[in-house]
C-alpha cells in the first residue's frame, strides 16, 4: 500500500492505493483522538506492508516514530521540489495529499537524508545549550543597561568578582534593585546548567574521529565541528562542495538582471543553528589576532 500524507499538526489528509488490488481512497485522519494511530495500527495487525511519503515538516516527530515502530517504511520528501512539481495552483488538503501519492507511484517522489534518532537527540543538547547561551547573553547586557544607567561603563570588567562587587553596592529605586537581584540570580543558575551542557556536547564530540578532524581548523571548536558533522550526516550525498554551502544556508541571496548585479544576504535555508556557529568560527582568529595585538 502507498499512502501520500499531507501532514498537519492536529491531522493528516491522506490518499492511498493498494497496488495489489487498485483500490484507491482518501481520509482525513485526526491526532488528538487517536484517530490516526489506529489506522495505521490496524494495518499492521492486518499485515499489510505499507510505503508511506510526506513532506519534511515540523511537529511530525511522533508520527515518524509510529511508523518506525510498526515497521512501515518512511519517505521524506524535499519540499522546494514537491512544490515545483505541482502543475495547477490550487492547493488544498486533498490535492496535496494526492500530488504526494501521485510523485510516489510514477517514481519521482523526492527524497531526502533523514537523521537517525540519535543524531536527532544530540541536536537537542546543542540547541538546548544554544538558547540557554542566548537568555545567558540576553541577562548580562539588562545588567549592563542597569551600570550604565547610573553612570558606570565597565564591559566585561562588570562581570568579574570585583565588578559584580560594585554592581551590587550601586544604590537604586526598589524595582531597579529588585530587577539587578532577580537578573543576578539568574545569571548564577544559567552558567552551571550552560557548563554542564558543554561539558556532554565535548564528550561527545571526542567520540567522534571527524569532528576532531574539522577542529584542527582555525577557530573551529568542539561544539562547532560536532555540530557540522550532525547536520551534514552523510557527507557522500553531495556532489560538489557548493551544495554543502547551498544546504546550510551560507550562499548569498541574489537578485539580478539586465547586466546589473544585486547580491544579498546570505540565503539562510534549512537548521540555523549550523550558520550561527559557522559565522562565529570565522571571526574567532581575527578576535584572536586582535587581542594578541592589544597585547
Amino acid at each position: 500500500m502507498l499512502i501520500g500524507v499531507d501532514y498537519h499538526p492536529s491531522f493528516q489528509q491522506i490518499a492511498f492505493l493498494v497496488k495489489e488490488t487498485g483500490e484507491y481512497s482518501e481520509r482525513r485522519l485526526n491526532h488528538s483522538d487517536g484517530e490516526a494511530e489506529k489506522f495505521y495500527r490496524d494495518l499492521r495487525l492486518r499485515g499489510v506492508h505499507v510505503q508511506v511519503g510526506m513532506e519534511a515538516t515540523g511537529y511530525s516527530r511522533w508520527f515518524e516514530r509510529l511508523l518506525a515502530e510498526l515497521g512501515f517504511e518512511v519517505w521524506i520528501g524535499d519540499p522546494a521540489e514537491i512544490q515545483a512539481a505541482r502543475v495547477k495552483k490550487q492547493k488544498t488538503d486533498r490535492k496535496d495529499a494526492q500530488l504526494l501519492l501521485k510523485l510516489m507511484m510514477e517514481d519521482r517522489f523526492p527524497r531526502i537524508w533523514v537523521p537517525s534518532p540519535e543524531n536527532r537527540d544530540l541536536r537537542q543538547l546543542l540547541w538546548h545549550r544554544h538558547r540557554l547561551v542566548q537568555m545567558c547573553t540576553r541577562v548580562m547586557n539588562q545588567l549592563q543597561a542597569l551600570a550604565m544607567n547610573e553612570g558606570y561603563r565597565w564591559k566585561k570588567k562588570l562581570f568579574s568578582e570585583q565588578g559584580r562587587r560594585q554592581l551590587e553596592k550601586l544604590a537604586l529605586a526598589p524595582w531597579a534593585s529588585r530587577r539587578r537581584q532577580e537578573l543576578l540570580e539568574l545569571l548564577d543558575r544559567l552558567h552551571p546548567m550552560i557548563e554542564e551542557l558543554t561539558a556532554a556536547a565535548e564528550q561527545e564530540a571526542k567520540k567522534r574521529p571527524e569532528v576532531a578532524r574539522l577542529m584542527t581548523h582555525p577557530g573551529v571548536g568542539p561544539l562547532t565541528a560536532l555540530a557540522y558533522v550532525l547536520i551534514i550526516g552523510t557527507p557522500n550525498r553531495f556532489h560538489r562542495g557548493k551544495q554543502i554551502g547551498n544546504y546550510v544556508g551560507m550562499i548569498p541571496s541574489e537578485d539580478s538582471s539586465r547586466g546589473n548585479q544585486l547580491p544579498g544576504p546570505i540565503s539562510k535555508p534549512g537548521n540555523a543553528l549550523l550558520p550561527f556557529l559557522l559565522v562565529e568560527a570565522d571571526r574567532a582568529p581575527a578576535r584572536a589576532t586582535v587581542t594578541r595585538g592589544d597585547r
